[in-house]
């Protein structure tokens, strides 16, 4: 049996990490600016995340939810203080578009609705319905395919507004990214994050705030959407939750009840994805992870905006995004076989970094050298080329 073809890979088999650094099975050293797709939070291999997984593991890996799991409240109580939402209720899953699926159904419920407001360029998952709110439409089968969810503007508040005015008693919940990923590292402006709790509000709509790659940190606040001081219904989160252990969730406003068997899962909230969960907030909380990350993210965008080369330099924390010209159009590769250092895209043109949080100002300074460095090259590289 082979494997189903469905990822581009590159011809490099990472055999182990530490912090911000992976090696091959060759033994080269690699700088990790992507952090498996904004996974790794707290530095790969955490030692105390290492120890909790461990010692969990020793006294039981699984067993159902039909049984107490008091890591499940453990987990509740410590990210209700660290998120700053100990009011709201948590549902535990498995993964991002686990999560979302979860809010968007969870949302239909509250208020018996249909109609789903999504954005253009979201990503919101490959489940039925999240990837019917992504706006990819290569993605989407067409057993996904719904009238149930209408694409608006991202950043737009005259057109929210519009079709509140028209469809507003139809929707059931606005689903936005506080910094859009896949879509680029956009980032959602406070006034329309600000609108969307509004007419929420007027219209007993569900907010729902994805958090699943801006969340957790990442952007120097717990939620990215904190930034524009208004509580969304439903956070949902996961990738940076674990640090590579599966574990998602969602947590939810106390004004949304619920009822036995409305949601469910068979893995979610399992003993050792509880165990990875809480280690990841604990070391967040003691290592004063958020701060870290504002001021790192700080250093490496006011230093990104200096090469004059790159465009549109932009983002939170450590979520950060920038064009790349047409002449640049090799940066991405070059950076990763030439200086060992991973980095991430956004199509067609967008290098997207996503480390760990622990990321230290050093580490950062070896990839703007880098940067510069290979940028220089390129460029001196095309002249010689033009010049013959």
């Amino acid at each position: 049996m082979k494997l189903f073809d469905v990822y581009p890979i590159n011809e490099i088999n990472i055999t182990r990490a530490k912090g911000s650094y992976v090696w091959d099975d060759k033994d080269v050293k690699y700088l990790d600016m992507y952090g498996g797709h904004a996974v790794i939070s707290i530095g790969h291999t955490n030692p105390h995340w290492v120890k909790r997984i461990e010692d969990q593991l020793n006294k039981i890996g699984f067993y159902s939810n039909s049984i107490q799991i008091p890591l499940q409240q453990q987990l509740a109580e410590k990210l209700g203080k660290i998120s700053g939402k100990e009011e709201y209720q948590l549902f535990l899953c498995n993964s991002g578009a686990e999560a979302n699926e979860n809010a968007l159904k969870l949302a239909s419920f509250y208020n018996g609705r249909k109609k789903i407001i999504a954005f253009t360029k979201a990503f919101h998952g490959r489940t039925s319905l999240t990837v019917a709110a992504t706006d990819n439409p290569n993605i989407v089968a067409p057993v996904n395919e719904t009238d149930n969810i209408v694409f608006l503007p991202f950043n737009n508040e005259d057109t929210l507004q519009e079709y509140f005015n028209d469809q507003g008693k139809e929707i059931s919940s606005v689903i936005i990214e506080g910094i859009q990923g896949v879509g680029g590292i956009n980032i959602a402006n406070d006034s329309f994050l600000q609108k969307i709790r509004s007419l929420c509000n007027e219209y007993n709509a569900v907010f729902i705030a994805d958090s699943v790659q801006c969340g957790y940190g990442r952007s120097g606040k717990f939620f990215s959407q904190d930034y524009a001081g208004v509580k969304a219904d439903i956070y949902s989160m996961a990738k940076g939750m674990g640090n590579g252990f599966p574990v998602g969730g969602i947590i939810i406003a106390p004004h949304i009840k619920p009822k036995h068997f409305m949601l469910g899962t068979t893995f979610g909230g399992n003993h050792l994805a509880c165990a990875a969960a809480l280690a990841v907030l604990e070391v967040i909380e003691s290592e004063n992870l958020m701060s870290n990350a504002q001021k790192v993210g700080e250093h490496l965008m006011n230093e990104l905006k200096n090469i004059t080369e790159l465009q549109n330099v932009r983002g939170r924390g450590l979520m950060i995004g920038f064009d790349v010209p047409e002449e640049l159009k090799e940066l991405k590769k070059n950076l990763l076989f030439k200086y060992h250092i991973f980095t991430g895209e956004a199509k067609p043109n967008v290098i997207r970094l996503l480390p760990s949080l622990a990321l230290t100002i050093e580490e950062a300074d070896h990839f703007l050298k880098a940067i510069k460095e290979e940028i220089k090259n390129i460029i001196s590289s095309s002249t010689l080329v033009n010049q013959e």
